[in-house]
């Protein structure tokens, strides 16, 4: 893959996106402009919080205007830069556009970690994570209503990256090499995003019991030695909350196996669309992920996931419809 102009980065409050950005734009040399910095340091100004300055811009769509101009005007320049802004993905096309996401706790826990200033300050982790959603989707219905595109689609993106258990050097190491043609080239190229995802928070769809040779050391040891990028590409679904496997429990089995905090992988379908037939990944989910089988893939692998909504209402009621592929 030819190596592109500039890396623009996108994501979830408290995803690690100004530490990675920061420390990418060292590594490979480029300019780092943060919207973030300034949009703390208008709030700053205006003697508010980032959150009063979201809902403020809301109404005053000069706020947004300003910030929109300066970044219109970097990506006509033509520079190669590292971009950090959650609009930037809208106004640069000859970029990486790179969406970091991480568990909501964990977002919150870290924000709360840093030092706060009069723009951020949060009392408790609940207050933290009440807010920083309540931001999120307050930006999220802004650029719907003003730019109608969502943040919240990743297909607007070239690679999403989960940070929720990897650590930061981790998550650099494979942005730069997906940025410079070394990481899953192919699907960068012709079938974006590329999903780098936490193993042990997707879901699978098919009973641990019907996988054969699931604990076999074949895949295990080989993953152990050649690392998680030698792992070919999962198929996964995403409701709009929650990661599924359509193809791979095998390969996700064997990198929780080995303890892994990323995987590679392909998406099928996001939310709407359809992952087999007329069936959207929404409906696939319901129709797949019930407890039992949550539960002996988490007895399977000592991992932890949260039951869905329809799950906790539905139960093993939910019929099991057709089932995926175990590749």
């Amino acid at each position: 893959m030819t190596v592109r102009q500039s890396i623009v980065f996108n994501g979830d409050l408290g995803s690690g996106k100004s530490t990675v950005s920061v420390e990418i734009a060292k590594r490979l040399g480029l300019r780092r402009v943060s919207v973030g910095d300034l949009y703390r340091q208008m709030a700053q100004e205006r003697q508010m919080t980032a959150l009063q300055l979201n809902l403020h811009a809301e109404l005053d769509q000069a706020v947004d205007g300003y910030v929109d101009q300066l970044q219109r005007d970097i990506a006509a320049s033509g520079e190669s830069l590292v971009m950090d802004s959650r609009l930037a993905w809208h106004f640069f096309t000859d970029a990486l556009k790179v969406h970091m996401i991480t568990e909501p706790a964990e977002a919150a826990r870290r924000v709360l970690l840093r030092p706060s200033g009069p723009a951020e300050s949060y009392t408790s982790l609940a207050e933290a994570e009440a807010r920083l959603r309540e931001r999120s989707d307050s930006e999220r219905n802004r650029f719907i209503l003003r730019y109608g595109v969502d943040k919240a689609r990743l297909r607007n993106y070239d690679l999403v990256c989960d940070t929720t258990r990897a650590s930061a050097e981790e998550v650099i190491t494979h942005i730069v090499d997906a940025y410079e043609g070394r990481l899953a080239a192919d699907v960068l190229r012709d079938a974006p995003p590329l999903l780098l995802l936490d193993p042990a928070r997707v879901y699978p769809t098919e009973d641990v019991a019907t996988l054969r040779g699931l604990d076999g050391s074949g895949l295990v040891g080989e993953l152990a030695a050649a690392g998680d990028e030698a792992l070919a590409p999962l198929r996964i679904g995403f409701t709009g909350e929650y990661f599924f496997v359509v193809d791979g429990h095998r390969r996700l089995s064997a990198a929780l196996r080995n303890g892994f905090p990323l995987v590679p992988a392909q998406l099928v379908a996001e939310v709407d669309e359809p992952v087999v037939g007329q069936t959207s990944a929404v409906d696939y989910f319901a129709a797949h992920v019930r407890p039992s089988l949550v539960h002996d893939w988490e007895a399977a692998h000592g991992t932890r996931l949260p039951l869905p909504a329809h799950v906790l209402l539905g139960g093993d009621a939910v019929l099991a419809g057709e089932p995926g592929a175990g590749g």
